[in-house]
């Protein structure tokens, strides 16, 4: 890989198409990968994601940039916070609606955390979405949770929008727009200093 390319640290196609517009916005060029993050338990995704991208640095020896999402649903105590990917895999929507079974309070929030790392820097971005769970899976674009996902102001879910509908208002897109700000301005100055 070459060492002054930006490298994804994901292979999810889903990901890679909602992330895409967004760095084409900020005309900073990426590079994917298929490996596979390393990734520690903790309830925090902003930890989660910066030991991801020291660990993909380490690998790569260059530029890294790593994502970690987790659902936050308040009636749940906050479950299943960083831990999203693994209860969906294991119980699925349909297990955390069966949870919420007779629940009237349905206010949750996405964070991601965006860790990126380049040998000198190692640094973390959060995006927030705000919502309430639904109570049917609704909508068969996305991913994920997607399809019970209803983003404050809005009357659909994620899995309802259009994909440029979601990616305006994501909490992925939030993370990443903070770390491509920070990160354009960052390669301003490196470009002045060589």
């Amino acid at each position: 890989m070459s060492k002054d390319r930006l490298v994804l640290i994901t292979n999810n196609p889903h990901k890679i198409a909602e992330l895409t517009p967004v760095f084409r916005e900020f005309n900073v060029p990426f590079k994917t990968t298929s490996y596979e993050k390393v990734e520690i338990r903790s309830d925090d995704v902003a930890e989660v994601a910066r030991v991801a991208a020291q660990y993909a640095f380490e690998e790569f020896q260059c530029p890294v940039v790593v994502d970690d999402t987790g659902l936050y649903i308040d009636a749940l105590n906050g479950f299943p916070k960083a831990y999203a990917a693994f209860v969906l895999r294991t119980i699925g929507i349909t297990g955390i609606l069966r949870l919420m079974q007779g629940i009237d309070g349905r206010t949750a929030r996405f964070i991601t955390a965006v860790g990126y790392a380049d040998g000198d820097q190692l640094r973390t971005f959060t995006g927030v979405a705000r919502g309430v769970i639904g109570y049917t899976p609704q909508g068969t674009r996305g991913f994920g949770y997607d399809p019970i996902f209803i983003p404050e102001g809005a009357t659909q879910s994620y899995a309802q929008m259009g994909q440029s509908a979601k990616v305006a208002i994501s909490h992925r897109t939030r993370a990443f727009r903070s770390f491509l700000e920070w990160f354009q301005k960052k390669r301003g100055i490196d470009n002045v200093d060589q």
